[in-house]
């Protein structure tokens, strides 16, 4: 997979680039990252980027030209057509889904907009918008890195293991249920005890089980449009049952913990 990141700040790129899985997925020639400076393809003596938007109103608007100057720079490059996406608060969210989407394109270009907002006719660019959430950043490079970080753990051999990015939150449209390392107890608390069994089925099913307990608890929407199977349902009407039955207990002691 390569991907160029076309952005007026190259510079914020390089400690993503060079810490962690980041860096190992480019020493292993499974990711090529490169940014590139929209500034170097301005035609006038000053570099200019951006200007004042017709019919007025605040800020500076990024101009079109050296943005299609860099995306035919990346073309001729590669020598074909890569996958453009632009990063803007009006885009498509982004999910493992997208992510996954992204990983699976050859070439991709990620194009980090700045200042009030950039020309509409860049738009014509893209063949796909995404966000990173319902808020606004200064600029889109720290949604570029958000983005690249998100797709390049779907590229098979990026993580050590592969079915650690499958078992992630979102991964099948659930939250991930909770993890436990050593030591067994630590200040009174305990690790459950059906992962100190050894009984792999069992425990494939208490994890699922509470993967679908906390989405259940803190994402329920999720629940709506995740990949369930008839297992899954199952262990579903389990949890509702159950949190009921914790529900009508919390109310017969008048919910001590709010006492506190």
């Amino acid at each position: 997979m390569q991907v160029y990141i076309l952005t007026l700040f190259p510079g914020m790129f390089s400690p993503v680039m060079n810490t962690s899985i980041v860096k190992r997925a480019q020493e292993q020639g499974l990711v090529r990252i490169r940014p590139v400076d929209i500034r170097g393809f301005a035609k006038d003596a000053h570099k200019t980027v951006d200007d004042y938007p017709y019919g007025g109103g605040p800020g500076m608007v990024m101009k079109p030209e050296p943005v299609f100057e860099a995306v035919d720079w990346v073309k001729q490059d590669l020598g074909r057509q890569p996958f453009v996406v632009l990063l803007t608060p009006q885009g498509q969210k982004l999910t493992a889904a997208v992510a996954k989407q992204l990983a699976e394109k050859p070439d991709v270009v990620l194009i980090a907009g700045h200042y009030e907002g950039f020309d509409e006719r860049i738009r014509c660019l893209a063949h796909m918008e995404v966000s990173i959430g319902d808020y606004v950043l200064t600029g889109g490079e720290l949604a570029a890195m958000v983005v690249l970080d998100a797709s390049i753990r779907f590229i098979p051999g990026v993580l050590g293991d592969q079915d650690s990015a499958l078992q992630d939150s979102f991964s099948d449209g659930l939250l991930e249920g909770p993890q436990y390392t050593r030591p067994a107890e630590y200040r009174r608390l305990k690790v459950p005890d059906i992962l100190l069994t050894g009984r792999h089925e069992d425990i494939y099913r208490w994890r699922r089980k509470e993967a679908i307990r906390r989405t259940l608890r803190r994402r329920p929407e999720l629940l709506r449009v995740a990949r369930l199977t008839f297992e899954d349902r199952c262990l579903l009407e389990q949890v509702i049952n159950e949190e009921k039955a914790g529900e009508s207990c919390s109310e017969a002691r008048g919910d001590i913990r709010g006492h506190y």
